[in-house]
């Protein structure tokens, strides 16, 4: 697939009729997109700030709970494995009862636990406030994605509202470490939770304004067998990588929930084989683009996810900063992530998702391979061991991520948008934890942030290839 093919699947070729902008008014469903997408962008954002908002504020929480770093670890990624586990089905939920109703439902329940965890009074009620925040997350997260299928249904226009996309989750993982770095530091790490509160109160206000009504899809069944085995799965292998940090691989602790998650997850295709209306179709994932454009998304949740956790703990714990400084030392990499991440449709456009993909992932390696080298020594000044990889890193990941996610949904039909939304977020928030906690056990923090440059430059290569075969 050349450059100027793209343009018809994803966003505008140059010297083209140029397809609606997702911010503005009249294109797509008569509602107008504009307000619409800006509520589902919105809602995208906040819940993956939520996943990053307790990185900086990791100190804090455990002096105040006294845990120590492999409860932090587990506080980490409580909220990825739920969030995870449950998307799948949350995508059937979208497309079985519509958009607009599974977002409201998992919305009331995200909000919910986002109120508890700000009043949790011990570690453990905050740990299941985060996974219960997630399991809310892995509703609203498809039907949002279903919804934005409603507001854009032209190919090309749904395509530039892909790549526009893309780049809200890595925007949203920024902000919720800029953020919940200065609320703590002037209020509490409570109050970072007032975030995800305040905007779910918002949304459910305005949906019914500014969100399309789609009626609900054919009846299908739930598959339950195949969402347990799923869920439980996902839930399992990660919880497992996750203890790693704290347990031997041979270890029972590390163990039980690998080997029970493997055994479920790999039970999955045969359960599914079996139905009729399967949860995940077996073709669904044989696109050669599609498969290319999740694999993009997961590892590029991985390298973000470690940096953010890595980084937070690493200057507070060796440089001795404070939650404030922290937030304003990543100012630089929300500052590239805007710059690059308003740049990337255009270059889609332009040059086509795979190699933007590509260009992304070599540019990010980069920045992991300095992050790797310099960032754990104290004893270089900022603007040398850490800057230039807070820079390298954001660029490249702001474009990896508009491109794979332009791959990851090209040529889904409408009725399986709650689907794609599933699998596509799936790949994110199993990079975000469990990637994230394999390259934790990889060894040291900075031979982690080598593991993940490493994976960077091979997803450059294949992406590239990809280009070039296309």
């Amino acid at each position: 697939m050349t450059a100027t093919t793209a343009t018809t699947t994803a966003t505008t070729h140059t010297g083209r009729s140029r397809p609606p902008d997702p911010t503005s008014s009249g294109s797509g469903t008569g509602k107008g997109t504009g307000p619409g997408f800006a509520l589902l962008g919105a809602v995208q954002v906040v819940l993956i700030f939520t996943l990053a908002s307790v990185a900086v504020p990791l100190p804090r929480i455990g002096a105040e709970f006294d845990i120590g770093r492999a409860g932090l670890i587990l506080l980490t990624a409580a909220y990825g494995l739920s969030f995870a586990g449950l998307l799948l089905f949350g995508g059937r939920l979208a497309d079985r009862y519509g958009g607009r109703r599974t977002l409201t439902a998992g919305l009331a329940v995200f909000g919910v636990a986002s109120a508890g965890a700000a009043f949790a009074p011990g570690f453990e009620a905050l740990l299941t406030a985060r996974f219960v925040q997630g399991l809310g997350a892995a509703v609203v997260a498809p039907a949002a994605m279903a919804l934005l299928r409603g507001l854009f249904p032209e190919p090309s226009a749904y395509g530039r509202a892909m790549a526009t996309w893309g780049g809200l989750s890595v925007l949203g993982a920024t902000a919720g470490n800029l953020l919940s770095g200065v609320i703590s530091a002037l209020l509490s790490w409570r109050w970072t939770f007032a975030v995800p509160v305040l905007v779910t109160a918002l949304a459910l206000a305005l949906s019914r304004r500014l969100l399309p009504a789609a009626p609900p899809g054919p009846a299908r069944s739930l598959d339950l067998p195949g969402a347990v085995l799923a869920t439980a799965g996902i839930t399992l292998v990660g919880f497992g990588l996750v203890l790693t940090d704290a347990h031997p691989w041979a270890s029972v602790p590390v163990l039980v929930p690998l080997t029970a998650g493997l055994a479920l997850l790999l039970g999955f295709p045969a359960v599914e084989r079996r139905r009729a209306d399967p949860l995940l179709p077996p073709g669904f994932l044989a696109d050669r683009r599609r498969g290319l454009g999740l694999a993009a998304i997961a590892f590029a949740a991985a390298g973000t996810a470690t940096v953010f956790v890595l980084l937070s703990l690493g200057v507070q714990q060796q440089r001795d900063y404070s939650a404030l400084l922290t937030s304003a030392a990543f100012a630089p990499f929300a500052a590239a992530l805007i710059g690059v991440g308003r740049a990337a449709p255009p270059l889609i456009g332009r040059y086509g998702p795979e190699r933007v993909t590509g260009a992304g992932f070599a540019c990010g390696a980069v920045g992991l391979a300095l992050l790797a080298a310099t960032g754990f020594d104290p004893d270089l000044p900022y603007a040398y061991g850490l800057l230039p990889g807070l820079l390298l890193l954001p660029a490249g990941t702001a474009l990896s991520f508009a491109g794979a996610a332009v791959l990851a949904t090209s040529g889904v039909p409408a009725r399986q948008a709650g689907l794609a939304g599933g699998v596509l977020n799936t790949a994110m928030e199993s990079g975000a934890t469990v990637l994230f906690a394999l390259l934790l056990a990889l060894g040291s923090d900075a031979v982690a942030l080598g593991s993940a440059a490493v994976a960077f430059a091979a997803l450059a290569a294949v992406s590239l290839r990809a280009a070039r075969r296309a």
